[in-house]
C-alpha cells in the first residue's frame, strides 16, 4: 500500500483514514479575523489541515497582466496574505491544535514555508506541472508534497512527477484535479483516481474537490482516496475569488461526516467476520432437523431429513454426518439432531 509520511509524522496512504484539508485560498477576503474564524470552523468541522496560498500581487500575475486589468492587482493585494501573516497564522493552528500548509507561487515564497511557518507539506498547484525550474526547486527542498493535476494530460503529470523524483522528492501526494470552479459532476472523472493510482502505484492517490455538494468526495474515498481537498468559505454569498463555489461548515461538516463513514464502511479486501456475525450464525443459519418421528435404532436416511432455523445443530453441508448413521435416541419430527444424537 502506498504511503506518504508528512513532516508532523502523519501517515497518508490509499484506501487510509482520508486526510481532510480545508483550502481557504482567498475566501478570508486578506482578513486576519477572519482567517483565523475559518480556522476555527476548519477545527469544528473535523479537518486535519487547513491550507492557505502564499500570493502576492508579484508572484501571481505578470506586470503584462496588470496593465491589461488594473483592477486585478488591487484586488490581489487586497486579498493577499504576507508572510508576518502567514507565520502567524500557522502558530494560530498550532496552538489549536490543526496543521498549517499553504500553496506557494514563488521561490521566497516555498523557502518561508518550510524554514519560518514549518509546514507539514508544500501543496503545489496544477498551475506550476509545466513549471519544472519550480518543480526541481521545491524538490531540494526535501519536503513532502501534495501535487495537484488539474489542466494536464498524463505525459504532462509524468514529467512532472519525474522532476520532483530527480530532485530528490520521495514522499508524495498526487491528487486528482479538474480545475474548473465549480466542477460539474459529469466532467469530474473520478475513475482518473484509479487510473493515477495504475500509473504512479509507488504514491498516494488523493482528489482536490471543486464540484459543489458532498457526492465526488464521497465516492472519491470510496474509490481509496487518501487525500480530500475542499474549498472552505463562512459565507458563500461574499464576492471573492472561488468563494461562490466554495462550502460552507455546515455542509462542509457534513461531507466530512460522510467520508470518515464510507472509509470505516470500506473496511478491507481481506474476508473476516466479526464476533457479532459469526453470533449470528446460531440465528440466521440452518441445522439438519429430523423430517418424521426416528426411532432409536434406525438408520436415518436422506429423505428423512431437512434444514431449518437454528444454526446450532449439524450444518446442511455436512449432511453425510448423519445419513447411513444410527439414531442413538428417539428423535421426534422437525427436531435439531445434534451430534450426540446420532452414532
Amino acid at each position: 500500500m502506498a504511503e506518504c509520511v508528512l513532516r508532523d509524522g502523519t501517515v497518508i496512504s490509499d484506501y487510509g483514514r482520508p486526510y481532510i484539508v480545508s483550502e481557504v485560498n482567498s475566501s478570508h477576503n486578506g482578513n486576519m479575523e477572519l482567517a483565523k474564524k475559518m480556522i476555527d470552523a476548519s477545527i469544528d468541522i473535523g479537518c486535519d489541515c487547513v491550507k492557505f496560498q502564499s500570493w502576492s500581487a508579484s508572484s501571481l500575475y505578470s506586470r503584462t497582466y496588470y496593465n491589461a486589468n488594473p483592477m486585478a492587482e488591487r484586488f490581489v493585494k487586497k486579498f493577499s496574505m504576507g508572510p508576518d501573516k502567514l507565520k502567524e497564522l500557522a502558530a494560530y493552528c498550532r496552538a489549536r491544535g490543526i496543521s498549517f500548509s499553504s500553496t506557494p507561487y514563488s521561490e521566497e515564497e516555498t523557502d518561508y514555508l518550510v524554514e519560518e511557518c514549518n509546514v507539514p507539506y508544500i501543496k503545489i498547484a496544477s498551475m506550476e506541472l509545466n513549471n519544472p525550474k519550480f518543480l526541481r526547486y521545491i524538490g531540494k527542498k526535501h519536503i513532502p508534497v501534495i501535487l495537484s493535476t488539474g489542466m494536464s494530460e498524463m505525459n504532462e503529470i509524468e514529467q512532472a512527477v519525474d522532476v520532483l523524483h530527480d530532485a530528490g522528492i520521495d514522499q508524495m501526494v498526487i491528487l486528482h484535479c479538474v480545475s474548473i470552479y465549480p466542477a460539474i459532476l459529469t466532467s469530474v472523472n473520478l475513475n482518473n483516481i484509479l487510473g493515477l493510482r495504475e500509473r504512479f502505484g509507488m504514491h498516494p492517490i488523493g482528489f482536490s474537490d471543486h464540484t459543489q455538494g458532498d457526492a465526488a468526495a464521497i465516492a472519491a474515498v470510496a474509490l481509496g482516496a487518501g487525500v480530500i481537498e475542499k474549498h472552505l468559505t463562512l459565507d458563500r454569498s461574499r464576492i471573492g475569488m472561488d468563494n461562490s463555489m466554495a462550502t460552507e461548515p455546515p455542509e462542509f461538516e457534513s461531507m466530512v461526516s460522510k467520508c470518515r463513514d464510507i472509509w470505516a464502511a470500506m473496511g478491507s479486501k481481506e474476508r473476516t467476520l466479526s464476533q457479532q456475525e459469526i453470533e449470528q450464525r446460531k440465528n440466521m443459519k440452518r441445522s439438519i432437523v429430523s423430517i418424521r418421528d426416528i426411532a432409536a435404532g434406525e438408520i436415518i436416511k436422506d429423505s428423512d431429513l431437512y434444514a431449518k432455523r437454528p444454526g446450532t445443530g449439524i450444518a446442511p453441508n455436512e449432511i453425510h454426518r448423519v445419513i447411513g448413521h444410527r439414531a442413538l435416541v428417539d428423535i421426534p419430527a422437525d427436531t435439531v439432531i445434534l451430534p450426540e444424537n446420532i452414532k
